[in-house]
């Protein structure tokens, strides 16, 4: 199926929430990438959700460093490649601060705009934009301004209030006081109040999550920092049960227990990076110490061109990341669940 449409995009949310289950959000920077998480959500019956960050899209511009033409790269592969398989893609960008709104959200979404007046798709579902280390006045007064722009073109905003520990793509949180890496439910309230009704959004609140890679128990979540939230916009606002669409960052090093816990509170969408990275490299590492005499040329030997093709070890690391993807549909229950099925 093509990229999903924003209608089927809203619906695959709405599924979500109602189905307490929840779409990996699967960061790529090569085509390797792009095809191990179709192909691994294609296996799995399942939609998902394909994203580049802005690192993601440097790095494919080689020295260029293009962020904004990379992730615009990446995206026209995935509307070509997405038609073959027989679920839905919501695309979507990753962590995008202030200081680089300019050179990423904004070509990306001009591109969009001539897109839709040519009559067809824009270029994303969604983009999200980091404002979490901004005065929240500050934060929600940016992310109004780009809501409305999505909103225009029928796409998705993810905002983000609290700050998520650990470091990503070159922004380290690492030394934070505790306190800050928990959204309270008065910031939740006030976004919430401030973005409804403009139209529908993501939100990353935080709950002690910490980009890169833990042990299991070495992350100290409070997912009912989210159920909290829930209950108090219901209660101050007079809305529906868990109004809010919640995003899982940082997710590395969670229980599936805690995974499955948040499923109850409202989260529909859950990142997953670090895990893809290593579960990309590990069979790479594996072939290069398994076959070290074929790929270097030991002692002027001519080495193996079977095994230093890097075709022969890519292959195994897309193969490696499908396989975390569909572990990740299956953490989040996802599996099966497509809106086409």
């Amino acid at each position: 199926m093509p990229i999903a449409t924003q209608e089927q995009a809203r619906q695959m949310i709405a599924a979500a929430k109602k189905g307490k289950y929840a779409f990996p959000a699967i960061n790529v920077a090569n085509l390797e990438g792009l095809c191990a998480a179709l192909e691994g959500f294609a296996e799995s019956g399942s939609d998902g959700i394909i994203q580049v960050s802005t690192g993601g899209g440097a790095h494919g511009t080689g020295n260029l460093k293009d962020m904004a033409l990379g992730a615009q790269i990446l995206a026209e592969a995935a509307h070509h490649l997405a038609e073959k398989y027989p679920v839905l893609i919501f695309l979507h960008t990753d962590h995008c601060i202030e200081s680089k709104l300019e050179s990423f959200i904004d070509p990306l979404l001009a591109c969009s705009k001539e897109r839709v007046k040519a009559g067809l798709k824009p270029l994303f579902n969604g983009h999200m934009f980091d404002g979490s280390e901004l005065p929240l006045e500050r934060n929600i007064e940016i992310a109004k301004k780009y809501h409305k722009e999505l909103s225009a073109l029928g796409m998705i905003l993810e905002v983000e209030t609290g700050v998520v520990g650990g470091e990503e793509d070159g922004i380290d949180n690492s030394d934070l006081p505790a306190d800050k890496l928990y959204t309270s439910p008065e910031e939740m309230i006030q976004v919430y109040s401030e973005l409804k009704d403009i139209g529908d959004f993501l939100y990353a609140a935080t709950f002690g999550n910490v980009h890169g890679v833990y042990k299991p128990g070495n992350v100290k979540l409070t997912p009912k920092i989210l159920m909290n939230g829930q209950v108090a916009i219901k209660e101050k606002l007079n809305t529906i049960d868990n109004p809010i669409d919640f995003v899982f960052h940082g997710g590395s090093g969670s229980t599936k227990e805690e995974i499955k816990e948040t499923l109850e509170y409202g989260v529909v969408k859950m990142n997953v990076d670090t895990d893809t990275q290593y579960a990309f490299t590990r069979p790479v590492a594996h072939h290069i110490i398994k076959n070290y005499d074929g790929v270097l040329k030991v002692d002027g030997e001519v080495g193996n061109k079977k095994v230093y093709d890097p075709r022969s070890y890519l292959k195994l690391a897309k193969e490696g990341m499908k396989n975390r993807v569909i572990e990740a549909i299956k953490d989040l229950n996802a599996e099966g669940k497509s809106i086409l099925l």
